[in-house]
């Protein structure tokens, strides 16, 4: 996703956060330097396609008000955790976690 990405759909505004880009970033430098760029590229457009699914129907995921209150997880083909938060008429992404990381480390967003 570029930088200062924002989607506009028929749902909500999709919005990621400086912090999830270069999550992104450093997810496609992790696979391609394994598998080459042409799977990563192809995996982060199926992750992006992804994320971009969740303007038009934000409800999805788990509800991880533990973490912080209206923080929402959805996982990607059973490899990437999506952190992501709702908003008046916006979703924002807040993490892109690869592989298992701990969601603990994810803090709440600055308003």
């Amino acid at each position: 996703m570029p930088s200062g990405y924002v989607r506009v759909t028929l749902g909500c505004k999709l919005v990621v956060s400086p912090e999830a880009r270069d999550e992104l970033k450093a997810l496609y430098e992790f696979i391609a330097e394994r598998s080459g760029p042409q799977i990563a590229l192809g995996y982060i457009e199926r992750l992006e396609a992804h994320c971009e699914g969740l303007a038009d129907f934000p409800q999805r995921g788990t509800r991880r008000d533990d973490l912080w209150p209206g923080l929402r997880i959805v996982g990607f083909e059973r490899r990437v955790a999506i952190a992501f938060h709702i908003g008046e008429g916006i979703v924002t992404i807040d993490r892109i976690l690869y592989g298992g990381r701990d969601l603990g480390i994810i803090a709440p967003p600055i308003d």
